[in-house]
């Protein structure tokens, strides 16, 4: 599989010789940044070069045109070849006029009903900067910029330029090659230039029965201009609960309405679908896990600040309350689960209401996760507190859990982030499933040694369950434990971990292809269930990798990392390499998600992996 990963890798790379001239030999370039560029079009300068480090407060650059009414709104959409901090050179391959054959462009009417900001309106600072950083959440955006243009001869209006360059947003995937096995996709994320997703996944395998299996997603964002997603999703080769095999069908249909902004007032999801196993690759019938269900679960919040302005102190608290029920139920389980709990297989329903108390907002910063273009990290605090009903199998309980997470930026580029999560239940007046989880995590700012960017991340984190009754037990096979541990049999009821990385993102480009190589290492103390401290085992994994992207290629961000398990306990092997492309790295933006009872074995808010 790899070989021919990586033939097919260097035919990319030949297909896309570059043409760009040597830039001793060029001429002076004249007006080449996009941002300049653009705004000279209305008679204003400005600079920005995003693959410099950069490091702010989002908001900064608005406000000192607070209050100043917004005259007109201009959209400047630039496509995927262009390069954000210089347009005189652009990227120009060989196979930039193919690669436009089939790609269309963002539609302008697209741009500007992702818009909460409003001609006739005032500038609002915070609201400005939310606008932006949303553009740089759509899937089908590599960057965003909203510049502020006076009006010679009027003080009280000003004209704004929204900027946004396109990604090229077809892409597909390789995951398997080999003469047993094959599995390949392709998908469309910006269809037609309207912000729609159309996906497509094959799977061949000569032991399954049917041998070909395959999955489905069509998605639309912000549906009307009402700020509503909507997909539909259908799979023959979705991976199971038990193993994650790809032997289970499943479709879902699902609507959504993220907080897009702290002007927001509304936010929910509604979800339903049904999942079904089938034994397509014939293992014993004593060994194979069939079980149908279907799901139902839909959430709906309010937010209590939305009326509040910069005179107003935009910069305060927001309140945001939210009710949320959920199903899960089992027409056919297991009969290896029987009557037992078991989180995955049991029938779950519960009704829970979240109140959320946040105060947050984004630096604009790059080098954390991609390869220089512009990044929102939050900085504030959001503080979650959970409380309802929630039955697993026969047994009904209260549920009361709270999530505290605060967020800290320095001016010279250091995040970090301290968290906790807490919840139990309470049945016959015993705490029941009682958990603890609490850390801090920090990319450092960023250094520059010669030519090459470094930025560090560090991961400290303590579990603890009491009197586990339904729930899963701790494991490590996740971000508070080791990354790539494959066995989830590690189990216990105290963890402790420690996880670090550290990337380089280089400078140089070959062929058009930018590299971060990295190195990593990670340790987890575990306990046991009903043993002490004393009895603990110590597991860690080291390793290093290279990422690799190119905006004109085909694929996504790609990742080949090698990790070394020294105690190879409930490990098969102590190597590993690990493959992966069109990876989408993207830190934490979110202001709420649906209530839901705490999560110890993931972590939904921020991965590095």
């Amino acid at each position: 599989m790899r070989a021919a990963l990586i033939v097919l890798f260097i035919l990319c790379c030949l297909f896309s010789q570059s043409q760009n001239a040597d830039s001793a030999n060029a001429t002076p370039k004249k007006n080449n940044d996009i941002f300049k560029l653009a705004l000279n079009a209305i008679t204003i300068g400005h600079s920005s070069d995003t693959t410099t480090p950069i490091n702010g407060l989002s908001e900064a650059p608005f406000l000192p045109y607070y209050g100043k009414i917004i005259r007109h709104i201009f959209i400047n959409r630039y496509t995927f070849e262009k390069v954000f901090s210089d347009t005189s050179t652009g990227i120009n391959y060989a196979g930039t006029k193919l690669l436009n054959l089939f790609h269309t462009d963002s539609r302008e009417w697209v741009i500007r009903d992702n818009l909460f900001i409003q001609e006739g309106k005032p500038v609002d600072a915070y609201r400005m900067a939310d606008n932006e950083r949303y553009l740089r959440s759509l899937e089908f955006i590599q960057d965003a910029r909203i510049l502020i243009k006076t009006i010679p001869g009027d003080k009280d209006s000003v004209d704004v330029l929204v900027i946004t360059k396109d990604l090229f947003s077809l892409s597909g995937e390789i995951s398997d090659l080999e003469p047993s096995t094959s599995k390949a996709g392709v998908s469309e994320s910006n269809l037609g230039g309207l912000g729609q997703k159309l996906a497509f996944t094959a799977l061949w395998n000569k032991f399954r029965d049917p041998v070909f299996g395959f999955q489905s997603l069509y998605s639309k964002t912000n549906i009307a201009h009402s700020f509503i997603n909507g997909s539909t999703y259908y799979s023959t080769i979705n991976p199971d609960l038990y193993n994650s095999a790809p032997d289970e069908k499943a479709w879902n249909i699902k609507l959504d309405k993220p907080l897009v902004s702290q002007y927001s007032r509304f936010a929910g999801d509604i979800t339903f679908g049904r999942n079904q196993s089938f034994n397509t690759y014939l293992v014993p019938d004593t060994n194979f896990y069939k079980y149908n269900y279907n799901i139902f679960d839909t959430w709906i919040g309010y937010n209590f600040g939305a009326d509040k302005t910069l005179n107003n102190n935009s910069k305060g608290m927001r309140e945001f309350l939210s009710l949320r029920y959920f199903r899960n139920d089992f027409i056919i389980k297991p009969f290896q689960i029987g009557d037992e709990f078991n989180f995955k297989f049991n029938n779950r329903q519960a009704i829970l209401a979240q109140f959320v108390f946040f105060r947050q907002n984004y630096f604009k910063t790059n080098y954390i996760y991609n390869f220089g273009t512009t990044e929102d990290v939050p900085y504030g605090y959001n503080i979650a507190l959970t409380a309802g009903w929630y039955k697993q199998l026969y047994l009904g309980r209260p549920y009361a859990g709270i999530e505290v997470y605060r967020y800290i930026g320095t001016r010279r580029g250091d995040f970090i982030e301290y968290f906790l999560r807490s919840g139990t239940f309470l049945h016959d007046g015993q705490f029941q499933d009682a958990s603890i989880l609490f850390g801090t995590s920090m990319f450092s700012r960023l250094f520059t040694l010669g030519s090459v960017h470094v930025r560090q991340y560090l991961r400290l984190s303590y579990t603890r369950q009491f009197n586990r009754i339904g729930l899963d037990a701790l494991r490590i096979d996740n971000p508070f434990g080791i990354r790539y541990f494959s066995s989830d049999s590690t189990i216990g009821n105290q963890r402790i971990n420690i996880s670090t990385e550290t990337s380089f993102f280089l400078k140089f480009k070959l062929l058009g292809f930018k590299f971060a190589p990295f190195v990593f290492g990670d340790a987890a103390v575990l306990t046991p269930e009903n043993e002490s401290f004393t009895k603990s085992s110590l597991y860690y994994g080291i390793g290093f990798g290279l990422r690799a992207r190119n905006e004109n290629f085909i694929f996504g961000t790609i990742e080949l990392r090698f990790v070394y398990f020294p105690n190879n306990v409930a490990q098969n092997e102590p190597f590993k390499s690990i493959y992966n492309n069109n990876l989408l790295f993207k830190y934490n933006n979110n202001y709420v998600n649906a209530p839901d009872i705490v999560q110890l074995n993931q972590d939904p808010n921020n991965n590095i992996y």
